[in-house]
C-alpha cells in the first residue's frame, strides 16, 4: 500500500487483482477502478475540484468530495462538521491483512473509535466495507454515502433500481432553495410507491429509474427497504455496459436516499458544475436532516427507525459494493438473488449474470 496525492488529496492507495483503490486520509473518501478485462471502469464520482482550489472555510466533506464515505452522524449537527468527523477528520492507517485497507480514528463529536475496513477477495470485483464503532452511546444516525458518476451517459441511458421498498417520499421540506441559488424539480413531501412515477413541481411525473435527467436541479428522495426473507436488500444502477450494485442488511440500513445532483447548486464549490452525479446512500436517518431531527422518531408510527441505540459495545456496519460487466441486452436490474459462491443479477428483459461474491459477509 502506498500514500500519494490523488486529485490534490493525500490518499491511501491499494492495487490488488482487478481493483485499484484510493481513499483520502482526510475524510476517508473512497474511489476505485475495476478491471473488467477489456477495460477499466470507475463508477464512483471523481473530485471536480482539488482541495486548494476552493475556499478553506468549507468543511473537508466538500473540499475533498468524491466517491463513497461513511457518515456518523448522518447529516448536519449543532456541534461538529456535517456528516460527522468520519467524513471530515483524519484517518490513521492500521495494520491490515493481505488484500485489506484498515484505517481508524477517534472522533471528538461522537466520542468513539471507528475502524474502517475495506477488504477485497481475489478475482472478486467487489469492495467489502465495514465500519466498526466502539464506545458510542445514545441514539445516532449514520450512513454509507456512495456518489456515482453518470457523466459518460446521455440523458436517460443509466437505469436505477432497488429491491422492494415499503415507503417512499420526496424530501419533506424545501431541499433546494432559490434564495441559496439552488433549485429542485420534485414536489416536496410527496409519497410514492414506484420510482418511475414521482410527482414534480410543474405537475409532471419523474421517472427516477432513468438517469441522467432533469438538468439544473437538485433533489432528494427516501425509500425504506422491505425486510423480506432475502438475506440482503440491494440498490443497483446499469451504467455503460456494466452494473454497479450495493448490498446491505435492511436491519442495519433501513433506508436508501437518492441524492439526485444534476447542476442545481450554484454557490461555491458547486457553481452549477456538479452534473450527472447520483448519491445512492444507505442510511439509518431521517432524510439528510440534523441528527436531532432523526432522534425525534418522526417516522416511528410507520415503524421506520431513523436512529440506532448504541450502548458502548462494538457494532460493525457492513455493505458490499461491486461491479459486473453485462451485455447490451441487460436493461435494468430486476432481482439480485443469493447463490452459492455469489449472486445472480437478473434483468427485467430476462438476462441473467452470475457474479462471484461473498454475500455472507453481511
Amino acid at each position: 500500500m502506498q500514500e500519494e496525492l490523488h486529485d490534490g488529496a493525500l490518499s491511501f492507495c491499494l492495487n490488488i487483482g482487478p481493483i485499484a483503490l484510493k481513499v483520502t486520509a482526510n475524510g476517508g473518501h473512497l474511489t476505485a477502478g475495476f478491471d473488467l478485462g477489456e477495460r477499466v471502469v470507475r463508477p464512483y464520482a471523481p473530485a471536480l475540484w482539488k482541495p486548494d482550489e476552493v475556499s478553506g472555510d468549507l468543511p473537508v466533506l466538500l473540499t475533498h468530495l468524491r466517491g463513497d464515505f461513511f457518515c456518523l452522524p448522518f447529516g448536519p449537527q449543532r456541534e461538529g462538521p456535517p456528516h460527522g468527523e468520519t467524513a471530515n477528520g483524519i484517518w490513521v492507517k492500521e495494520d491490515s491483512e493481505e488484500g485489506e485497507l484498515r484505517l481508524s480514528m477517534r472522533t471528538g463529536d461522537t466520542d468513539c473509535r471507528v475502524t474502517k475496513s475495506i477488504r477485497t477477495v481475489e478475482n472478486h470485483r467487489a469492495l467489502y466495507l465495514s465500519h466498526t464503532i466502539e464506545g458510542l452511546n445514545g441514539k445516532w444516525s449514520y450512513g454509507s454515502h456512495p456518489i456515482l458518476d453518470f457523466s459518460n451517459l446521455k440523458d436517460g441511458e443509466g437505469r436505477v433500481s432497488t429491491s422492494a421498498f415499503r415507503w417512499g417520499s420526496t424530501y419533506h421540506g424545501v431541499f433546494a432553495n432559490p434564495v441559496d441559488k439552488e433549485y429542485q424539480s420534485l414536489r416536496s413531501g410527496t409519497l410514492f410507491d414506484s420510482l418511475s412515477d414521482v410527482e414534480m413541481i410543474d405537475g409532471g411525473k419523474a421517472d427516477l429509474t432513468r438517469y441522467p435527467a432533469r438538468k439544473g436541479f437538485e433533489d432528494l428522495v427516501m425509500i425504506v427497504s422491505e425486510q423480506g426473507e432475502a438475506p440482503f436488500a440491494w440498490t443497483a444502477c446499469v451504467l455503460d455496459g456494466y452494473v454497479w450494485f450495493s448490498l446491505k442488511k435492511a436491519s442495519d440500513f433501513p433506508a436508501t436516499l437518492f441524492w439526485i445532483s444534476n447542476g442545481g447548486r450554484h454557490s461555491e464549490p458547486w457553481n452549477g458544475g456538479h452534473l450527472k452525479r447520483l448519491g445512492l446512500e444507505e442510511v439509518c436517518s431521517y432524510f439528510c436532516d440534523d441528527v436531532e431531527d432523526s432522534r425525534r422518531d418522526l417516522l416511528g408510527s410507520k415503524e421506520i427507525p431513523t436512529t440506532r441505540e448504541f450502548d458502548g459495545s462494538a457494532v460493525a456496519l457492513k455493505v458490499i459494493q461491486a461491479v459486473s460487466a453485462v451485455s447490451d441486452r441487460f436493461d435494468i436490474v430486476a432481482e439480485i438473488l443469493p447463490k452459492e459462491g455469489g449472486v445472480e443479477l437478473v434483468s427485467q428483459s430476462g438476462v441473467r449474470v452470475e457474479v462471484p461474491l461473498e454475500w455472507e459477509f453481511l
